[in-house]
């Protein structure tokens, strides 16, 4: 099956009315984008398997963090039922820790390395009046060491990202701030200053 941003765009928004949410999957989708770029790889592949990774998430949301349902296993199966590459499926099953399934392949790991940090990066913007207009990684770092700010972001799964994915921290940070800088209006987060 050939692969079309926009039949991708169709199914989350199909199954996702959180807004926040469908912007996390945009945020996850423009940061996918810019490191296909980095590393030479297929751009659509790595775009939609990011806009797609949580798609299933509002629905089926595993609280519990079953290995063998809910999310992400029940958006797999549907985007297996559609024809979506096998490759795809096994890293949008590894980006959630509780499914057991490693993280083998390039895809996979940037999807876990970018997943957890689009979402604190979200955070840092909403805070500043910029937005993520002028965000610098010395800011994003400084209040990365701070366990009070945004607290439902697991660092430990964005520095194993990181580490996975075998970049260095900081390069990793401004590479996600400018995929996302890029899309800034669409995810809320140009600020009332910008």
């Amino acid at each position: 099956m050939p692969l079309d941003r926009g039949n991708a765009l169709a199914l989350m928004q199909e199954y996702t009315a959180n807004e926040n949410l469908r912007r996390h999957m945009y945020a996850v989708e423009a940061a996918m984008r810019a490191y296909a770029r980095k590393f030479g790889e297929d751009e659509e592949l790595w775009g939609i398997t990011g806009l797609l990774h949580d798609f299933d998430y509002e629905k089926w949301p595993n609280d519990l963090h079953r290995p063998d349902d809910e999310h992400p296993l029940t958006g797999v199966r549907i985007l297996r039922e559609r024809g979506y590459p096998a490759e795809m499926l096994d890293a949008i099953l590894g980006h959630a820790e509780y499914t057991g399934v490693p993280r083998e392949s390039r895809l996979s790991r940037t999807l876990f390395a970018v997943d957890e940090l689009t979402g604190f990066l979200t955070a840092c913007a909403l805070v500043r009046p910029t937005g993520l207009s002028d965000l610098k990684v010395k800011s994003v770092k400084k209040k990365f060491r701070d366990a009070s700010f945004a607290r439902g972001v697991n660092r430990e799964d964005v520095e194993k990202g990181v580490a996975e994915l075998g970049v260095d921290f900081s390069e990793h940070v401004q590479l996600v701030i400018d995929a996302m800088r890029e899309i800034q209006e669409d995810l809320g987060l140009a600020g009332t200053d910008s």
